[in-house]
């Protein structure tokens, strides 16, 4: 695709500031000249050229699925013709993620792209959800029988997902039709998903999601175990290969150039640039959804919701859409039953959803984005597996 004038005048300006500071060998050690390089980023290439064999190809498809934080909280225990999934307790995110609602949607996630590769390299897979009614973290059983092969556009989709946090066309609306493909890629009977298709619902969805930023960065010890999940560095992010970049937030060269050659700021003084982020995702967005649970404190119900949402990214994938969570309102309700406080984010959540049977898992984003997402680091099978 060819660079715009804006664009082009933006990395020049970038590399201007660059140069003018005599930072030239900075901004090579910080990654500035080498976007989605380096190890951290080869599992996503890797998928397409070093296909794993046997069940280690679910894993490969696994470990590239959409999951908080950047934080891939996995573990896979692997045999000739079984998968035992874990939830990988120690990668929480903290006081953001107290009831691991997040975690356990985003191992999901990975179930999805694992189910999806199995059928498709010629498995046929039987999936056990929750099979330990001692071991909490051990997630699902996967046994593999030989099948005939069938690769659906969502495994296809699998490498190209990525989260889009960038703008969406405010001038293209995703069709009526599109959003009734999108809710029936759901087969579960305890998840469901809901369009925010009123202004009312739009608009008290944007004020309660921008106030639930700001209530998480008056947190103190939320917003902590948020940043430490930040990778400032180049060398953390390809050491890690996990976490939040700069690059994946897609503010732009100039800004994300800025933030790369800057100093580490504190978890304080980089709150207002969470809430900013915010403000500007909520602005840049096309349309709003809701993903619902009849019980979002049921871990087989968040597998399931996890499964569903990683169907409807790929699903968006592969027909043009961006996709990005936006948790704040869910980290915030969550942190009150924690610390048995005003439930006034469970409330507005409440009252967005309308039905008593259903509570709110994770709200997302999407429209046809405007500039194409990049990918996140990603750890190794070889560092996932039990």
């Amino acid at each position: 695709m060819a660079m715009s004038r804006r664009k082009f005048l933006q990395g020049l300006g970038a590399v201007s500031v660059v140069v003018a500071g005599g930072g030239v060998y900075r901004a090579a050690d910080q990654g500035v000249f080498s976007v989605g390089n380096g190890p951290a980023y080869e599992p996503w290439t890797d998928w397409r050229t070093q296909a794993a064999e046997g069940p280690l190809r679910l894993v490969q498809s696994g470990i590239l699925a959409s999951n908080p934080h950047n934080s891939q909280p996995w573990r896979f225990d692997v045999s000739e013709n079984r998968i035992d999934v874990y939830a990988d307790t120690a990668r929480s995110i903290g006081t953001v993620d107290p009831f691991l609602r997040e975690m356990y949607t985003g191992v999901g996630c990975a179930l999805e792209n694992m189910m999806l590769t199995a059928a498709a390299v010629g498995y046929t897979a039987d999936i056990e959800l929750m099979p330990s009614a001692s071991d909490p973290s051990h997630t699902a059983t996967i046994t593999l029988t030989e099948g005939t092969p069938n690769a659906s556009a969502l495994y296809r989709a699998i490498p190209n997902r990525h989260t889009n946090r960038g703008a969406y066309d405010q001038e293209r609306p995703v069709s009526q039709a599109m959003l009734d493909d999108m809710a029936a890629l759901s087969d579960m009977n305890d998840i469901r998903v809901m369009w925010l298709d009123t202004e009312t619902q739009k608009t008290r969805f944007v004020n309660g999601t921008l106030a639930a930023a700001e209530a998480l960065i008056a947190d103190v010890q939320q917003q902590e175990d948020s940043d430490k999940w930040v990778r400032h560095t180049w060398d953390e992010v390809q050491q890690e290969g996990s976490g939040i970049t700069y690059d994946a937030q897609q503010m732009g060269v100039f800004l994300t150039t800025f933030a790369k050659m800057g100093t580490r700021l504190s978890p304080e003084a980089a709150g207002p640039f969470f809430v900013d982020a915010t403000e500007r995702h909520l602005a840049g967005a096309t349309a709003f959804g809701i993903l619902l649970a009849r019980d979002v404190m049921d871990n087989s119900q968040r597998l399931q919701g996890g499964r569903y949402w990683q169907r409807l990214h790929l699903w968006g994938t592969d027909n043009g859409l961006g996709m990005q969570p936006l948790n704040q309102m869910c980290e915030r309700a969550d942190r009150e039953r924690q610390l048995e406080i005003e439930p006034t984010f469970t409330n507005v959540l409440a009252e967005l959803v309308n039905d008593s049977n259903w509570t709110a898992l994770m709200p997302f984003r999407f429209g046809y984005p405007i500039q194409q997402a990049l990918p996140s680091p990603r750890r190794p099978v070889e560092a996932v597996l039990v």
